[in-house]
This record gives structure tokens, sequence and C-alpha cells, in this order.
């Protein structure tokens, strides 16, 4: 019978799992904010009711962003196979794994994005446009401005969503928890490793969306203090 793996050897391999997974997580979750905003702002804008609306490119770019969001991530991971290799030269690793990762949660914060935008009422936009601002202005000044908590916590969401994803990126050797879960978790039927990914996971998660409610709040606090 196998002797169970020290948890000194566990606990050694599952940190340096998780800071593989943190990196996956964090650099893709950058990328994918700062590439999904300005959709979610288009997608806003040319909205019938936006500041400019485009039925046309509205319908083109919801059905773009819709179709990106339908897509199954163990699929998206095989379709980008080719990208990630001509990008990075290899599909394999953490690094590589942040290519999917990204751009499966590009559509998912465009859509986040016009959601909480949308939310944001109108007589505070019409009170801008009477003013005689600009669209550049209106978006960054008001819509944003005002939408900032629940923006900060559709962030939280969408790193929640990207590790769970990044467990997903496991399977197919993109490093971190998923990888270890599965390949000495799972196939050598080691219920440490199994466990304590799974464990440390779910801390993540909690601390990730414990952060993004407590800096909603303090955004929130010194918006209405600036006010």
């Amino acid at each position: 019978m196998r002797s169970a793996t020290p948890w000194s050897t566990v606990f050694d391999t599952v940190l340096a799992a998780t800071g593989e997974t943190l990196y996956m997580v964090g650099v893709s979750t950058l990328i994918a904010v700062l590439l999904g905003t300005p959709v979610g702002v288009w997608l806003q804008l040319t909205a019938p009711g936006g500041l400019k609306p485009r039925p046309v490119l509205h319908k083109v770019l919801g059905f773009v962003v819709d179709l990106g969001r339908s897509m199954p991530f163990l699929v998206l991971l095989v379709v980008l196979t080719s990208l990630t290799r001509l990008l990075l030269g290899s599909t394999i690793g953490p690094t590589a794994a942040i290519v999917p990762l990204a751009v499966g949660a590009i559509p998912f914060v465009g859509r986040l994005v016009q959601n909480v935008l949308s939310e944001v009422h109108v007589s505070v936009v019409e009170a801008a446009v009477t003013t005689g601002a600009s669209t550049t202005r209106i978006v960054r000044s008001v819509l944003l401005r005002e939408s900032l908590p629940a923006l900060v916590n559709a962030v939280g969401v969408t790193a929640i969503a990207l590790l769970g994803y990044s467990a997903m990126a496991g399977v197919v050797g993109g490093g971190g928890l998923g990888d270890l879960a599965v390949r000495e978790g799972y196939q050598r039927f080691n219920e440490r490793y199994l466990w304590t990914t799974v464990a440390v996971l779910a801390v993540v998660a909690t601390a990730i969306q414990f952060t993004a409610n407590r800096v909603a709040r303090a955004v929130d606090r010194r918006r209405h203090a600036s006010v």
C-alpha cells in the first residue's frame, strides 16, 4: 500500500499551484476588464434609448457578445489553440491559459458593464446632456462614475468566474489548482491533494468576493462624500 504524501509536500505543491492560479486569474481579469468595458459602453450607447442609438450596430455587437458568452470554455480552449500557439509559441502552462481565459471573459464583462450602465437613472444622463457635455464626458463623468461601485462588483464576479475557468484550463495542461486536483488528486487517487485544492479554491473565491464588496462600499462612500 502506497504511503500518504506528507502534508508538508502537499502544502508546498498547493502553494505553488495557487500562485499559478492567481497569476492566470489576475492577468486575464485585467485584460478582460480593459477590453470588455469599452464593449459594454458601446452596447449601452448604441442601444435603443442610448446616447448614440445604432440599431444595426447594436444587434451585431450584441450577437457577437452573446455568441462569445454561450461558448463552453473547454470548447474555447480547443478553438483558440492555434491563436495561443501563434501568440506565445505554446499551449501548455499558466501563461498560455491566459489567452482563452481573457478571450472568454471579454464578452462576459461587456454584458455585465452594459447591464450596470443601464441602471444609471435616465434623469442624471439627461441633466448632463442639457449642459452640452460631449458623449465621452458623459460616459466618463456620469455613466462610469455613477455606476462605479456596481462595476467593482462586476469585476469581482468576473474574477470568480475566471477562477472556475482556470480550474478547467488545468485539465488540458494549464497548470494551477485545477491541474493539480486532476493530475494528483483524481488520477492518482490522492485525497490530500484533491480536498486541499478544493478548500483553497473555496477560500480564494470567498476572498475575492469579500474584497470586491469592501472596495465597492468604499468607492460608494467616497462618491457620496464628494457630491
